[in-house]
């Protein structure tokens, strides 16, 4: 076709949206190394749909190749994948992206963001290679598209050209009624058609839709290149649970992704502050290389690498055998290995409750063949590693080149020193150490006060240690709570019960109650005889939700009534541990069956993993306000993930509460360990087969879900807990609640409210319904759930009072009285954002 003759059909063909196309393909070659080399892209096509597909390779054959690492690569379990949730904590990702050299001003740039904590691995630059420069050297396959002109029918040009300019224009809804409307005509070269010309004007959300719509007809054939091209456009979009999704269908087709979209797919986990994406990150990262066969780009080994030890929280260190793996396949590929990654993995190594010592000196010993200097982070990963074991000669070597170095030494490195000499028995070169941080710093750290008192208490110290208790208060540094639980047990191991009296009030005075330096002064009343004191103790703690009673508190209270004879009340503590479904001692259940067989009582079992009619309320309130369920992947068990907010104060009260409720449920890693009373924002339960039902009702998809039989189960303690947990009180008194689902779903909930005389007015913004109950409604409301609201929380969440709390910024823009806000741009009913 000439000049001439193109523009002859581009006259003809003025009404459609799409520019008249020949027979488009779309070739995929990577370009050439040598700048002098032309591109071999055919010129058949516009500028404009040129710079959307730009010149890629064509698909190569890459031969697996089995790799037999030292560290083999983790199994993340399926069972919970595409799940996720919003971290509270700040979560850095590496630099990656995907747009070329002349793009690259449009597109936003991802940096990390290196917020410093005492267990976050600390990067001494931001140099290096990232993945935001390699996806135009990824092969992916190519398409095939008709152009309209053709089409030997006038009319289908006509309706493809029409549906061109329509479907973008609405929601997801309407797109779907649109396309169904033309079921009768349109094939399957005519969806491909309009999903193309979708990305081409960067409409690929609309292109996501058609392509889901064209999966649920009856013609539909797989065609990969589609289904590569537009998983790697929702990849650039950091839209990772589509990208994810049409992943899953290429596999589903027995089919490997291309190594572009494993690239965009890990990308797209990196780039985003959403938490469980760093797992999925890492699983595609090893399916890359097992399933695929590909050797991923250095720039995708250094992003994931940095990811990991950017970790909020500490939790960097369960990422090894993960950082093993990728310095494994450095390694093979025979991959430039920078010395962060060094640095990281002797870090994550020396964070290991066993270090593997042999494994740092081979990773000091690569360092220096490789001519690299051991920094900073090095020597204080081997002062921490030899704080485990005690390792006084590596330690004092350590610290002699931390002295020669220029840089500062960090506060914690005394610490960890003060700790090596500690666990040899070493208290007066402990105590050396703590007053030389005074001298080379200019101030004492918090963490070495309670590292000295800590060291102080273990010897027995205690005149010593209660100087330097009284110095750390008279600082006015905080918290002092470990310093206060460390001396009260230490009082209690030692019958020293006046003063541990003494401690534990003055603790009440200066810090917030804690259930653990409570249990401990319950033992010393126990211990003591005084069971009197100890019964009053006992029954604040039950009563007092940001205490708490536990499986220890009750054990030891039973052990005293036992002990003294006193029969009755050792039965109802009994009763009530098996009410809580906690364990009994064994030496005490020995004693118990005697009490129990004369008193003519069934011996119960304390512990049964089935949900009380109080937990099955409290659960559904919760499901209702926002808790989630994640599932695996043949949906026979089911994980209930617990999150608060940390800055809101009536979440900081409830998950206490919650943590005490279903605490025979939680996984391992969710209960508390002797010693730490303080309840994580975020815990979670044993994966089982008991929560299906829940996970039908309100998480059938891996999407909340409001269940149709809700009007059965909206019982005031339901609505109670939905409101401590999903709800807020606004500034003026007014009661809002936060509801995920469909449209219809809201109404049987308003219709059920209504029938129960609430009247409530419903408001939707984005994907989120909000349910408010105004004025004099808010007081029924609150009349109508008031009983079963926590104590605490009363005064945060009474109806028509002014609230203290400022957990209800993200309700503070609804207004009732305007028309519903839409959520983006061809959304649905419900539509989890990507990027919350």
């Amino acid at each position: 076709m000439d000049v001439q003759q193109m523009i002859v059909a581009a006259n003809k063909a003025q009404c459609f949206v799409s520019p008249p196309l020949s027979t488009l393909i779309i070739t995929i070659n990577a370009p050439s190394l040598n700048p002098n080399t032309p591109s071999k892209t055919p010129m058949r096509t516009s500028l404009s749909f040129l710079r959307l597909f730009r010149p890629l390779s064509r698909p190569q054959t890459v031969l697996f190749r089995p790799l037999i690492p030292r560290y083999a690569a983790p199994r993340f379990s399926p069972s919970f994948s595409r799940h996720f949730s919003v971290s509270s904590a700040p979560f850095s990702a590496s630099a990656v992206g995907f747009v070329d050299e002349k793009e690259r001003e449009e597109e936003e740039r991802w940096d990390f963001s290196n917020n410093e904590t005492e267990a976050k691995f600390v990067f001494e630059d931001n140099d290096g290679v990232f993945a935001d420069n390699d996806m135009k050297h990824l092969v992916a396959p190519e398409i095939e598209v008709k152009e309209l002109d053709e089409l030997p029918e006038q009319w289908r040009r006509s309706k493809l050209a029409w549906l061109c300019k329509e479907l973008p224009a609405h929601k997801a809804g309407t797109l779907v009624r649109i396309l169904n409307a033309q079921r009768k005509w349109l094939k399957q070269e005519d969806a491909t058609y309009l999903a193309v010309h979708c990305m081409r004007i960067r409409e690929n959300e609309t292109g996501f839709r058609v392509y889901k719509w064209m999966m649920q007809q009856h013609w539909y054939r797989f065609d990969f290149a589609l289904a590569t091209k537009l998983a790697d456009y929702m990849g650039k979009e950091r839209k990772f649970t589509k990208c994810r999704e049409i992943f899953d269908d290429i596999i589903n087709q027995g089919r490997v992704p291309s190594e572009s979209t494993f690239h965009i797919l890990i990308v797209a986990y990196l780039s985003t502050p959403v938490q469980g994406c760093l797992d999925e990150a890492c699983g595609i990262y090893n399916r890359m290389i097992q399933l695929g066969g590909y050797q991923p780009r250095l720039s995708l080994h250094n992003s994931l690498f940095r990811a990991l030890l950017n970790r909020p929280g500490g939790s960097s260190k369960y990422y090894l055998k993960q950082a093993e793996f990728i310095f494994h396949n450095l390694e093979t590929c025979s991959l430039e290995i920078q010395k962060e990654i060094y640095t990281g993995l002797i870090w994550l190594h020396s964070y290991q409750d066993t270090v593997d010592k042999e494994r740092i000196k081979l990773l000091r010993k690569m360092m220096r063949e490789s001519g690299m200097e051991e920094g900073k982070e090095v020597l204080i990963s081997i002062l921490r590693a030899c704080s485990k074991d005690g390792d006084v000669e590596e330690a004092e070597r350590t610290w002699i080149k931390l002295l020669g170095s220029n840089d500062s030494i960090p506060s914690q490195a005394f610490v960890y020193k003060m700790e090596v000499y500690s666990k040899v028995g070493e208290i007066t070169k402990s105590l050396e150490v703590f007053r030389e941080m005074k001298k080379c710093l200019g101030y004492t750290s918090i963490a070495s006060y309670h590292k000295i008192i800590e060291v102080l208490c273990e010897s027995e110290q205690m005149d010593l240690a209660e100087s330097f208790m009284k110095e750390l208060i008279e600082s006015g540094m905080k918290p002092l709570m470990p310093s206060y639980i460390k001396l009260t047990d230490t009082y209690l191991r030692l019958n020293y019960h006046d003063k541990l009296e003494s401690t534990f009030l003055e603790c009440l005075e200066k810090c917030r109650p804690n259930r653990t330096i409570y249990t401990i002064y319950l033992s010393s009343l126990v211990k003591v005889g005084n069971l009197g004191k100890a019964e009053e103790i006992f029954n604040h703690m039950g009563e007092n939700v940001t205490i708490g009673v536990n499986a220890k508190s009750c054990n030891t209270i039973l052990y005293g009534y036992l002990s003294s004879g006193d029969n009755s009340k050792a039965e109802k503590i009994y009763d009530l541990m098996c009410q809580k479904k906690f364990e009994i001692e064994s030496p005490l259940m020995e004693k118990l069956e005697s009490v129990l067989r004369s008193s003519r009582k069934e011996v119960k079992k304390p512990v049964s993993l089935k949900l009380s009619k109080e937990q099955r309320e409290i659960l559904m309130g919760l499901l209702l306000g926002g808790l989630r369920i994640d599932s695996d992947e043949e949906r026979k068990n089911h994980m209930i993930r617990f999150e608060f907010n940390p800055s809101s104060i009536p979440h900081s009260i409830l998950k206490r509460h919650i943590h005490d409720q279903y605490h025979e449920w939680l996984h391992p890693s969710s209960k508390l360990t002797a010693g730490n009373g303080d309840i994580p924002h975020k815990f979670n339960t044993i994966s089982h087969s008991y929560f299906g039902f829940y996970a039908d009702q309100f998480w059938p998809k891996g999407q909340p879900v409001i269940p149709k039989l809700i009007h059965r189960w909206l019982s005031p303690i339901v609505l109670a807990y939905w409101y401590m947990y999903g709800g807020y009180r606004t500034s003026a008194g007014d009661i809002l609640l936060k509801l995920k689902g469909s449209s219809e779903g809201v109404k049987k909930v308003v219709k059920t409210l209504k029938s129960k005389s609430l009247n409530c007015r419903v408001k939707r913004k984005g994907g989120v319904f909000w349910i408010g109950f105004l004025r004099t409604d808010s007081m029924w409301f609150w009349k109508l759930v008031e009983p079963y609201v926590l104590d605490d929380l009363k005064d945060f969440l009474k109806a028509g009072s002014e609230t203290a709390d400022d957990c209800a910024v993200e309700s503070r823009d609804i207004n009732f009285d305007s028309a519903s806000d839409s959520d983006e741009k061809g959304s649905s009913d419900y539509s989890k954002d990507d990027n919350p």
